[in-house]
């Protein structure tokens, strides 16, 4: 009876209690809302929902500039492209299974042609559907006999079909999926957001044989990353009462696969006539142009690509041989007595490059250790020294993250006998970010464990004594960087 009455009086001492409580959550739940809104209205002002679209020219990426850069001809090279295919042999992968459509396009020899016709080098000659130009031929060959039985006039003759010097081969050759992947979200009392990206690559290969010898004058490949990601937010929250929000938004945005294409056959087609000029196939008008600006552009894209790996981060040596810092930061006893402080350190570090992922340290530092109201149970001040090594995870990137581990000992300051100097073991993790090529940033979590338990002068429980530091230091590296392949001639 009494649980009865409580539920049909709807005390209101409850519901007041109810709405503190759905405070927060419904500020929280209208600042996102309102952080949807705004920031989901630019997607949806690029649809067009309610009115078709016309036609219109093809977008353009890079292409004219690209073209602008390079420099004018002597004159045009008659090319023949036979057949310039997709190779990867490659079906769109869907959630059901694979679909009968390919991945790439199979129209990469209409892509290739006009990129040669708007490089403004070569003139194209009609060779993929050749069968259907020899039989239009044929038949005007075939009306002119007629008009010639009929009339006893002969008509003009056809003109002789160009043939080509060079013919341009190759294919798309590699369509790599998910080389990279990744995603993050936050979801607090039913509102959050989240987003994903993943990252593919398409490969083109081209190159320019001699019709006259057959011999394969020069090889060239390109490639080019597929961007897709999607962005996404919604709120399920209860504002009051028997009373719910819901809502959701989101975008996704895929690379076209076709633009990919497109940029990959054009760079091969911009890297084939620079080749091409610095080997003396073709010449420009300009003969200053042989160590122009787009020739100086393209070697110098060309020798730093030996330092690129298959993901675009550049490897080379980033930090010279030897690095000295300095930081500071806090540091948390841990031992026999409680209510642990949280004190400062300082500390100097030496470092010695022994290979690029691989450096040797020397630490001396200087902290304090306390426990208690004001450090009333327990207060002192320790100097050490450590040594150990250092591993970086991603060393030919500017951010790094590490793996510390070493040995050392702590001078108790102010106190002679035993247990002055205690020997120690410290781990540790962090990361490290380049400002410059001599300047780091670092960010490092340790723990120091004593190997006896009298750091405090209290043995007692089943573990030794030790604390845990945190520490944000500079590191500016001296001495000479090892020549990379970057800076080797190409």
């Amino acid at each position: 009876m009494q649980m009865g009455l409580l539920s049909d009086t709807k005390s209101p001492r409850l519901l007041e209690a109810g709405r503190r409580r759905l405070r927060l959550p419904r500020l929280a739940a209208a600042a996102l809302l309102a952080l949807l809104t705004g920031g989901s209205c630019m997607p949806y002002l690029h649809q067009h929902m309610l009115t078709p679209q016309p036609a219109r020219l093809g977008a353009e990426i890079a292409g004219n500039e690209l073209w602008h850069r390079l420099p004018s001809p002597v004159g045009k090279t008659i090319v023949a492209v036979y057949k310039f295919r997709d190779q990867t042999g490659q079906y769109r992968l869907l959630e059901t299974g694979a679909s009968f459509s390919t991945v790439v396009t199979q129209g990469a020899t209409s892509i290739l042609l006009r990129a040669l016709e708007e490089s403004q080098w070569f003139e194209s000659i009609e060779r993929e559907n050749i069968g259907n130009l020899l039989n239009e031929r044929k038949i005007i060959r075939s009306a002119q006999s007629e008009y010639a039985a009929q009339t006893g006039k002969q008509p003009a003759p056809l003109a002789s079909m160009l043939f080509a010097s060079i013919i341009l081969e190759g294919g798309i050759i590699s369509y790599d999926s998910n080389i990279i992947t990744g995603g993050g979200g936050l979801r607090y009392f039913g509102a959050g957001a989240s987003g994903q990206y993943r990252q593919d690559r398409v490969t083109v290969y081209l190159r320019a044989i001699s019709t006259n010898t057959g011999r394969i004058m020069k090889t060239v490949y390109t490639s080019k990353t597929i961007l897709s990601q999607q962005l996404s937010a919604g709120v399920f929250q209860f504002v009051d009462f028997k009373r719910l929000l819901e809502t959701e938004t989101g975008i996704t945005y895929n690379e076209p696969s076709e633009m990919a294409v497109k940029e990959a056959i054009e760079k091969s087609v911009q890297a084939l006539i620079l080749e091409g000029i610095k080997d003396k196939f073709w010449a420009p008008r300009d003969t200053a142009e042989r160590h122009g600006p787009a020739m100086l552009a393209y070697l110098r894209e060309k020798t730093e690509n030996l330092s690129i790996d298959a993901l675009g981060r550049v490897e080379q040596p980033r930090r010279a041989g030897i690095g000295l810092g300095i930081s500071g930061g806090l540091q948390r006893y841990q031992g026999d007595y409680s209510t642990p402080l949280n004190r400062g350190v300082a500390e100097l570090t030496l470092r010695w490059q022994a290979s690029p992922a691989g450096s040797v340290f020397l630490n001396a530092g200087r902290g304090q250790l306390a426990a208690g109201p004001g450090g009333s149970y327990f207060s002192q001040v320790f100097d050490y020294a450590e040594a150990g090594g250092l591993i970086r995870l991603l060393p030919s990137d500017r951010f790094t993250p590490f793996l510390l581990v070493g040995g050392g000992a702590t001078l108790r300051e102010g106190r002679a006998g035993l247990y002055r100097v205690l020997p120690h073991a410290v781990t540790g993790i962090g990361a490290e970010y380049l400002l410059g090529n001599r300047l780091g940033l670092s960010l490092t979590l340790d723990n120091h464990y004593y190997f006896s338990d009298q750091l405090d002068l209290l043995a007692q429980g089943s573990y030794n004594d030790y604390y845990w530091g945190a520490r944000l230091g500079a590191v500016f590296y001296v001495g000479r960087l090892s020549r990379s392949r970057a800076a080797s001639p190409p």
